[in-house]
């Protein structure tokens, strides 16, 4: 598939207080923090377009990531999260709990909880974990990649499962130990410290925010296998479970669940089963701008430069695609948002009038046409520095699913005062990323 990643960047701060660790990028409360599955939650592998998770994102970046938290809650080692990362247009998130909730890191910069880890050490020998697991020979060890500090990972069929379920817990607790077993997918036994798990780890966040005086206004808990169970089990949460969830979940849900206003079983599949939760539970926008073919039509009251960023490179994409007319009117319209004197800086440092650049845009119309070809936005951020400016830095990096080269970028842009509900586009300046060569990136856009 070829996706080309335009990346705006957002500032993290951390600072260690104690044991806690303290993400300043929002000065009060997350209007909403959504906590998500990836594997068949918010990436649909079926999906080889990847459309419900693109729509996710357009969704995201338009109108929540300036004010509210993507937590992604993964199974996936950091290694495996990494590599999925690499093949699908994943967001990147505030926090990201992996290996089924054993590790917290925070940021673009994956910093690790330390607090968290200690936690985890009371009770917990691995070393006794192995040597007692050697002793069922129905376990199959996972790669070693999925093995880690605090979680221990086999395979095993489901009839044998639980018959290691009832008995291993009780000898590793004859050995000194307190751990938890937690069986998914169908066939992926995870053994874990008795205080670690999806749950566990996101109530350890909520914690850390009430200590903070920056508890999320609201909280939706995602998933689809049995290692997401516990995070519906979080006090005071909106639940999704997607249409496509396993039996194990379903199973747990009608066990302890199934009258709880609050946790729903979504009719569409993964990501679009999330924005649907979005707006089962009136939790804000749920109309995803991909969803929207013509803008002038469809007026969003929400106003900011995220939105008209999402819709300037929705517009990019589907003019390259062929999916509008190709209308000279069109790059009129782009030319009286972008700045007649606005000038666009290269990566190798050319600067292009922005007019100029519209026209080259012009002639690119089609060659997509029939290709995997999509434009998606991460990290946008912007800041009002005046009382008609807004500023805004972004980041782009290369697709391993098309090669190409990847830019940073930066876009600043001031309100039109003839325009009270547009922006003017008045400089954007790109540079290369670590990693990437010049010359690998053909095509601009900004």
């Amino acid at each position: 598939m070829n996706i080309i990643k335009y990346q705006a960047i957002y500032l993290i701060s951390m600072q260690t207080l104690g044991n806690r660790v303290h993400m300043d990028r929002l000065d009060g409360s997350a209007r909403l923090m959504i906590v998500s599955d990836l594997d068949s939650t918010m990436v649909d592998h079926d999906d080889l377009d990847n459309l419900s998770l693109l729509r996710f994102n357009a969704l995201w970046e338009a109108y929540y990531r300036h004010d509210s938290l993507l937590v992604f809650s993964t199974g996936r080692s950091l290694t495996s999260y990494k590599k999925l990362r690499n093949k699908k247009p994943l967001l990147t998130p505030d926090i990201t709990i992996m290996s089924v909730g054993t590790e917290i890191a925070y940021g673009e910069s994956m910093v690790p909880d330390t607090a968290w880890t200690q936690y985890l050490n009371q009770k917990w020998n691995r070393d006794i974990v192995t040597q007692e697991t050697a002793n069922f020979p129905e376990l199959t060890p996972q790669s070693e990649k999925e093995q880690r500090p605090h979680k221990v990972s086999f395979f095993v069929e489901k009839a044998k499962a639980w018959e290691i379920i009832n008995v291993l817990p009780k000898r590793l607790e004859e050995r000194g130990l307190d751990v938890k077993i937690i069986y998914s997918s169908g066939n992926a036994l995870d053994i874990l410290p008795q205080g670690a798990g999806k749950g566990q780890a996101l109530a350890y966040l909520l914690k850390n925010f009430k200590v903070d005086g920056k508890v999320p206004m609201n909280t939706l808990v995602c998933g689809d296998s049995g290692n997401d169970a516990e995070l519906y089990s979080v006090p005071e949460v909106y639940g999704v479970m997607v249409s496509n969830a396993q039996e194990e979940l379903l199973q747990w849900y009608t066990q302890n669940a199934k009258n709880n206003p609050n946790i729903i079983h979504a009719t569409e599949r993964c990501a679009a089963g999330i924005i649907q939760a979005i707006g089962n539970f009136c939790l804000g926008p749920n109309v995803s701008p991909r969803d929207i073919r013509d803008f002038k039509k469809c007026k969003v009251d929400i106003f900011g430069p995220s939105h008209e960023v999402v819709k300037y490179y929705l517009f990019y994409e589907r003019w390259r695609r062929a999916e509008v007319e190709k209308s000279e009117q069109y790059m009129q319209n782009l030319k009286s948002v972008f700045c007649p004197l606005g000038i666009f800086v290269d990566p190798s440092g050319g600067e292009q009038p922005f007019h100029q650049c519209i026209d080259s845009m012009a002639k690119l119309y089609g060659d997509m046409q029939g290709h995997q070809f999509h434009v998606w936005v991460d990290r946008i951020s912007s800041a009002q520095i005046g009382s008609d400016i807004w500023d805004g830095l972004g980041y782009a990096q290369p697709s391993s699913v098309l090669p190409l080269g990847g830019v940073s970028g930066v876009a600043k842009s001031t309100k039109r005062v003839e325009l009270p509900d547009g922006f003017s586009w008045v400089h954007v300046h790109q540079t290369w990323l670590d990693g990437s060569r010049a010359g690998d990136q053909t095509v601009w856009c900004f």
